[in-house]
């Protein structure tokens, strides 16, 4: 009999067993790698009361106290890194470097947060009276988290909630519980029980969640389609909401660029993670001038990609995460031929959810491979030859996420990328994040933003105290 690793879901402190049991499956393989717990609506139902129940004290812990603690789930990341990435990538599918960036983000961005200062302002001080702006913590803040990142992107949601005083619950998504998991299994006894709680998923969970009365915010990085379910949810109890959602993000390429030095930095910031990021460049608008000869380069590239299972040293790419975007992804490529020419890829393989990196060119806008965003290795390589042409078509989306422009002429790249409707706007770089930039998205790519001081302030209510003199 196969032994599987057992994970326990974090509820109050105590690490429980579920009485509910979901496969987790690993998409290089399509093999089982373990059984994993489901939560259960009563599983819901004692999380949140625990976390209603902590956040009095954890409210009112000193600052440092606080601190202290996001350092230490960051020291515990740090210790477990080569354990956790392992389970990242089984579960994931990411090749172990890329597992690796999250065991590194992860707790810089906790210590990040654990620095910031929440301290009141003053508004006004005179012989009238003393007002000052305070921002108090919002109570319990449930957050959902995707597949393509699952750890860093739990750890930069816990660290604001915690931070500003709000006790958290954490959902990860059905596919990829199993570090999270582990995680909560290795901050147990470092936070005062109820404070942090990990619930997995086995999909019926979110709902329970967003509209609950005990949830006072939800955090959601996901799709925009299910974004404007979790905020129709939300309404009847106006939670707070910080929805980052979905991108189909254009890199605008003009012709200075030099082909040969520019072309792999596209073709990296396109397919990282095999595809699978919101704000990963999705559409290239190229300049007539080096047109054909940046397909043929990035063409070139994809050939040579090397794919596999991310536990092989040698694997660049890994699969599609799980069956559902496989088979989306399937048939998006079978719709292909009919708008454009596919140049480099455009065949699956299996066992596993493999899908090789895919660019179709002479393709323009008014089908789903360029106006939908594909969560998968498939780019679509757009003509264009004035450059008021380009930013129209790229500002043509229901998307705003990011964009970039590349160009050797920066006060022009500049220019250019002001006039991007995005919340992220690049010159000669793209998916360059950073814990101090706050990013989010305009249009239907989302509502808040993530990261900075302004990203803190999401996890909090203004209140004004005024004392008159």
């Amino acid at each position: 009999m196969t032994h599987h690793p057992t994970f326990h879901p974090l509820i109050n402190g105590e690490l429980i067993t579920g009485t509910q049991q979901m496969p987790v499956i690993n998409p290089s393989n399509e093999e089982v790698l373990t059984y994993c717990p489901q939560a259960t609506p009563a599983d819901v139902e004692r999380a949140i009361g625990a976390a209603r129940a902590a956040w009095p004290a954890w409210r009112d812990a000193p600052m440092a106290q606080r601190r202290q603690t996001l350092h230490a789930i960051a020291d515990s990341i740090e210790d477990n890194a080569e354990e956790l990435q392992r389970w990242i990538t089984l579960e994931q599918g990411k090749p172990l470097a890329g597992a690796a960036v999250e065991t590194s983000q992860a707790p810089a961005i906790l210590r990040y947060f654990a620095e910031l200062d929440l301290s009141p302002r003053t508004l006004q001080d005179d012989e009238h009276q003393r007002a000052e702006l305070h921002r108090r913590p919002l109570g319990v803040v449930a957050a959902i988290v995707p597949w393509n990142f699952p750890l860093v992107m739990a750890c930069y949601k816990l660290g604001p909630a915690l931070i500003a005083g709000n006790t958290c619950l954490i959902k990860p998504s059905p596919t990829t519980p199993l570090a999270t998991l582990r995680l909560g299994e290795l901050i147990a006894d470092l936070i005062p029980p109820g404070v942090v709680n990990i619930l997995p998923d086995g999909g019926d969970v979110g709902p329970l969640l967003t509209g609950h009365t005990g949830i006072n915010k939800v955090s959601f990085t996901g799709s925009t389609t299910t974004g404007r379910a979790v905020m129709r949810s939300a309404a009847d109890s106006l939670q707070r909401l910080t929805l980052e959602l979905g991108g189909n993000d254009a890199a605008i390429v003009l012709d200075d660029v030099d082909v040969d030095a520019v072309a792999p930095q596209l073709f990296a910031l396109a397919f990282v993670n095999s595809g699978q990021v919101c704000m990963s460049i999705k559409r290239l608008y190229i300049q007539s001038g080096i047109y054909d000869r940046m397909c043929d380069a990035l063409a070139e590239l994809a050939r040579a990609a090397k794919l596999g299972d991310g536990l092989d040293p040698e694997t660049e790419y890994g699969p599609v995460q799980n069956r559902q975007q496989f088979e989306t992804v399937q048939t998006l490529l079978e719709q292909a031929p009919q708008h454009g020419r596919i140049i480099a890829g455009g065949h699956t393989y299996g066992p596993g959810y493999f899908v090789e990196p895919t660019l179709i060119r002479d393709i323009e806008e008014g089908n789903p491979l360029v106006d939908e965003e594909i969560f998968g290795p498939v780019r679509s390589l757009l003509r264009f030859d004035d450059v008021d042409e380009a930013i129209a078509r790229a500002n043509n989306s229901s998307y705003g996420l990011g964009g970039s422009v590349w160009t050797q002429d920066l006060t022009l790249g500049k220019q250019i990328a002001c006039r991007l409707e995005s919340g992220s706007a690049w010159v000669n770089q793209h998916f360059a994040m950073a814990p101090h930039i706050p990013f989010g998205g305009h249009k239907q790519s989302g509502i808040g933003v993530e990261f900075a001081e302004a990203g803190l302030h999401e996890y909090t209510a203004i209140q004004s105290v005024v004392v008159a003199k």
